[in-house]
C-alpha cells in the first residue's frame, strides 16, 4: 500500500471518529435533558401534592380549633 493511500484512509478513520464523537456528545446530551425534564416533571408533582396536603390539613385544623371553640363557648 503506498504511502498516499494509507494517508486517505488514516484520514477517513480520523473524520469517521470525529463524526462518532459529535453524535455521541449529541445523543448523550439529549439523554441528559429529558432526563433532567423528567426529574424536574416528578418534584413538580411531589412538591404540588405535599402543598395540597398542607393546605387540606391546615384547613381541618383549622375547622377542628373552630368547632373546639364552639364546643367550649369561645365562639357562637
Amino acid at each position: 500500500m503506498s504511502g498516499k493511500n494509507f494517508q486517505g484512509l488514516k484520514e477517513q478513520a480520523e473524520g469517521a471518529a470525529k463524526n462518532a464523537e459529535s453524535t455521541l456528545g449529541r445523543v448523550t446530551q439529549d439523554a441528559v435533558n429529558q432526563i433532567t425534564d423528567a426529574s424536574q416533571k416528578a418534584i413538580d408533582k411531589a412538591s404540588k401534592m405535599a402543598q395540597d396536603g398542607v393546605e387540606k390539613a391546615s384547613e381541618q385544623a383549622a375547622e377542628a380549633m373552630s368547632g373546639l371553640g364552639k364546643k367550649c363557648g369561645f365562639k357562637k
